[in-house]
């Protein structure tokens, strides 16, 4: 089998060439001879202006047809592409792009005005994202490229540039492709190494297990930026020959419902965030009267009152998907069990930016709720415990998937990644006798009891999370005692007419009351404390965690 990871990108070009490939939502499209034709130009200005193979070329924006166009000409030319999340603070662009030893900066007009070129003295140049301006030019051989590019462009391909034009070097497997920073809940963003045989392995998984085809049709609502999106919101289908759909504004529910509406998408992607955000706002509000509750205790009008919901859950997003698959951040428990229980096409998968992203995966007719699937192709799990099926442990993998380590960060990666392959995953989990892998929380965030018990704080957050009038909720330890700090629904409490602080107080102070009933003795719930922001997220939509570790006080 060949493994080369160009090869599936010059491949989608030629086969698809007349067909709509990018989209801009309410905006332009580009066709895969389009983005061809992009992915030339920048070639000629990398060329010109003396950008070699292997040398560091940063992109920041938000997702958009040309981001995607971007990211394939970095990758087609044999530079190694460094996507930066555009959420990212200026500070911390201006640290991945220097740590990077990026040459280069594609980067998007949302983004431009924040930043300032002086905080980056080792770039070169860098370019606008929609029409490849030069913002700024430390090079008189890139500003000469930039001035002379579509005059180049003719003498390269003087009877129009054609389908026989396209042709890549191929990769090698320990190449490396990009440098991904992560996101960072406990700590600061780390550069994973991710090689070409990661994206490629990634890719033919997708191949294996999903269903898309040439022309359907998928809406990006993850960022490109982030593993979990530019591997199967946008790369697999490329390659697979389908028409991506960016929504480039912030994917308010609102928006994405009227896009689903739009554009039927053929699969569902997902954080558990919006899903949550969707069915706790549309769906469970209707099913909450007394007038259903006694209706779905009757067994046969319970059959068809699940049957209605489902279907109209199905048409929220479009009505012509396979399956939602969620990941990048632990699913509410309820809000499983309901969709489940309407026997929704919903799965959970688990990944990391280290593994490009995937680790484990179960189509939606095998999947096991509480889980989030099996090892991948070309990937081993196991669980370092005495009793990996009951006694929690430290998930390890192994695989094709598994990046070279961090980059100039030999620390870090001796502390996660095993002479024999084995990559510590910091997160906690057990396995079943199937291989379904259950997890319970990150070893990070992991807190000692009274009596040296683990408390998992994210499970102690989940069930407060469902207690009225809470958005979402960090479980802190201070002096032994556990703290819950809470951001509250305003909105929805106001409407219910609590609105003075001792009224939320009040409630809240409730909700502890009854969340120490639903917990165990060693990790009850002292005091809370409230918030009146939501907690900074990273773009996986997790809560920096690390920033509220003293927030106690």
């Amino acid at each position: 089998m060949n493994q080369s990871f160009i090869a599936l990108i010059e491949r989608a070009i030629k086969e698809y060439w007349d067909q709509d490939a990018l989209t801009d939502y309410k905006g332009a499209t580009l066709q895969y001879k389009d983005v061809a034709r992009k992915i030339e130009k920048l070639h000629i200005i990398f060329e010109e202006s003396g950008v070699k193979k292997g040398d560091r070329i940063a992109i920041c924006g938000r997702n958009s047809a040309q981001w995607g166009a971007a990211f394939l000409a970095t990758l087609t030319y044999g530079a190694v592409a460094v996507p930066v999340l555009h959420e990212f603070k200026a500070e911390n662009i201006h640290y991945i792009v220097n740590h990077s030893d990026a040459r280069l900066l594609l980067v998007g007009d949302m983004v431009w005005p924040e930043l300032d070129e002086k905080e980056m003295p080792s770039l070169e140049g860098i370019i606008m994202l929609n029409d490849y301006s030069l913002l700024v030019s430390r090079s008189e051989q890139l500003t000469y490229a930039r001035e002379h590019l579509n005059e180049m462009f003719g003498k390269k391909f003087p009877k129009n540039f054609r389908i026989e034009h396209v042709h890549y070097d191929l990769d090698e497997p320990e190449q490396l492709a990009m440098i991904n920073y992560t996101s960072g809940t406990t700590s600061l963003s780390k550069g994973v190494m991710i090689p070409y045989r990661a994206l490629w392995s990634n890719t033919q998984f997708a191949y294996e297990v999903l269903t898309l085809k040439r022309n359907d049709r998928l809406v990006s609502m993850l960022p490109m930026a982030h593993m979990y999106g530019l591997a199967f919101e946008f790369i697999y289908e490329f390659c697979v020959g389908c028409h991506i759909y960016y929504l480039n504004r912030v994917p308010s529910p609102k928006i994405i419902f009227e896009a689903f509406e739009e554009i039927k998408p053929s699969i569902v992607i997902s954080v558990p965030l919006i899903i949550e955000k969707i069915i706790k706002k549309k769906v469970l509000p209707r099913l909450q009267t007394p007038a259903m509750q006694i209706l779905l205790r009757v067994p046969i009008i319970n059959d068809k009152i699940k049957n209605t919901v489902r279907e109209q859950v199905i048409q929220a997003f479009g009505g012509k998907f396979y399956e939602v698959i969620i990941g990048g951040a632990a699913f509410n428990q309820d809000v499983e069990h309901f969709l489940k229980m309407i026997n929704f096409p919903y799965t959970v998968g688990y990944g990391m930016t280290e593994c490009a992203p995937i680790i484990c995966y179960e189509d939606w007719k095998r999947f096991v709720p509480g889980s989030c699937g099996k090892a991948a192709p070309r990937m081993e799990v196991k669980i370092d415990s005495p009793d990996p099926h009951h006694v929690v442990g430290e998930i390890l993998c192994r695989g094709m998937n598994v990046m070279l380590g961090y980059y100039k960060n030999e620390e870090a990666t001796r502390e996660v990644l095993e002479p024999d392959g084995w990559l510590h995953t910091g997160d906690l989990g057990i396995i079943d006798e199937e291989g379904n892998v259950f997890i319970k929380g990150r070893s990070k965030n992991m807190l000692l009891g009274p009596s040296g018990q683990n408390i998992y704080p994210e499970e102690i957050e989940e069930k407060l999370n469902n207690l009225p009038y809470v958005t979402e909720s960090i479980v802190i330890q201070k002096d032994d005692k556990l703290v819950a700090l809470i951001y509250p629904d305003f909105e929805e409490a106001a409407a219910q007419g609590i609105v003075s602080e001792e009224d939320i107080t009040r409630v809240m102070e409730e909700n502890r009351t009854t969340l120490n009933t639903l917990i165990p003795g060693y990790c009850q719930v002292s005091r809370i404390k409230i918030f009146h922001e939501e907690f900074e997220k990273t773009p996986k939509r997790s809560i920096k965690r690390f920033l509220y570790q003293n927030a106690a006080d």
